[in-house]
């Protein structure tokens, strides 16, 4: 079915998207308690999503978070800006102590850092948090004015995710604000339940926050496990070495229940992740249709070699609202969402390095089976 969207001549943005941002330092071919130095990078579940809207899909996306003015903040907003995201909606926390949004040269405030190994052969990826004590876990309801970006600016596309919205009472309540004031204003709502019990280790406050959000979502995104734990959804379990079809209709059941239970909900998409090895995985993809009651599966790659598995599933969810936003359906969203998440895989860091061509090319060498040559 066909979302309601708003004109791109009536708005000022295709996609606005509001999380948490943080500074990725990784150690590359070493683990994080041997490394001697290390790349850094940027990422955030909510933030990858628009910044795969924008770089790889040539779209108009910004994004909402807050940030202490220092060299890390600035650093994450050069590779934002980079990425051709608008940072014009950035809330600065400066270190005077003096204003509503400040803190202490201290770090009494201080950005998110994390260190992201990415694993090799059966050494599975750690990632290490060090965000207690971020700026956009003080910013609150009545600290954005929706109104001027919804109504005056305009977008096309709001989304946040399940990540964001446990970091602390406040950005639950932001979150939401902001999806109610996303659907006053026409914009398509997008939600990623993506449960991380080092953010919330309480699933019973993570389904209570969630289940408030849901409500007023059109593309909800969650795996079996999110559902469960983030939504209090049980379902039979899926054993380790069950073929694709059996976890898929197992799956399927599950997604009948939610649409009934949110009859909101226009779109729900998965990406299925089995991992064989920290640097090999099989890769699939479903988007169910709620209206048309249509479950649409992309081509499954298997046995595939990855460089970094972080932002797979971001990269998923910015595929489908790209294809989507363009018009296109569900068939061919479902594929574009399922090759860009494999390609950022790919590619080391968090969020995306190729190309909507280079998608389009992945989705007609996948559909049709084919290898992958050199260009020379």
């Amino acid at each position: 079915m066909a979302l309601q969207l708003k004109s791109v001549e009536e708005t000022r943005y295709d996609a606005i998207a509001l999380g948490e941002i943080l500074m990725r330092i990784d150690p590359g071919q070493v683990p994080t308690a041997r490394a001697r130095s290390g790349r850094i990078w940027h990422g955030g579940g909510e933030t990858n999503v628009a910044e795969g809207l924008s770089y790889c899909f040539g779209l108009r996306a910004a994004v909402l978070t807050a940030l202490v003015d220092d060299g890390i903040g600035r650093n994450i907003e050069n590779q934002l800006r980079e990425a051709g995201l608008d940072t014009s909606h950035i809330i600065w926390f400066n270190n005077s102590g003096k204003g509503k949004y400040s803190t202490d040269a201290k770090g009494t405030l201080h950005n998110g850092i994390n260190f992201t190994w990415a694993g090799k052969g059966l050494l599975p990826s750690v990632t290490e948090y060090y965000r207690a004590h971020t700026p956009v876990r003080e910013v609150g309801p009545g600290d954005i004015d929706w109104d001027h970006l919804f109504g005056e600016l305009g977008t096309r596309w709001f989304s946040t995710g399940g990540i964001y919205t446990l970091l602390s009472q406040k950005t639950a309540d932001l979150a939401l604000e902001g999806m109610k004031k996303a659907g006053e204003h026409g914009a398509v709502r997008s939600f990623d339940l993506n449960y991380r019990s080092k953010v919330e280790p309480s699933k019973d406050r993570a389904r209570e926050i969630n289940k408030g959000m849901v409500p007023h979502v059109e593309f909800l995104v969650g795996n079996q496990d999110d559902f469960d734990d983030a939504l209090g959804y049980e379902t039979e379990k899926v054993p380790k070495d069950a073929s694709f079809d059996v976890w898929l209709e197992i799956y399927t059941k599950m997604l009948h229940q939610v649409a009934n239970d949110y009859p909101n909900l226009k779109y729900i998409g998965t990406q299925l992740r089995g991992a064989l090895t920290a640097d090999r995985i099989n890769w699939g993809a479903v988007l169910f249709d709620v209206e048309e009651g249509v479950i649409h599966q992309a081509a499954v790659r298997e046995n595939i070699e990855i460089a970094d598995r972080t932002g797979g599933g971001d990269s998923f969810a910015s595929g489908v609202a790209a294809a989507l936003m363009e018009g296109l359906g569900a068939d061919d969203a479902v594929q574009w969402g399922a090759a860009h998440g494999i390609m950022v895989q790919d590619c080391i860091g968090d969020t995306t390095m190729v190309t909507r061509a280079d998608v389009e090319k992945e989705v007609a060498r996948a559909v049709k089976g084919g290898g992958v040559s050199a260009l020379r």
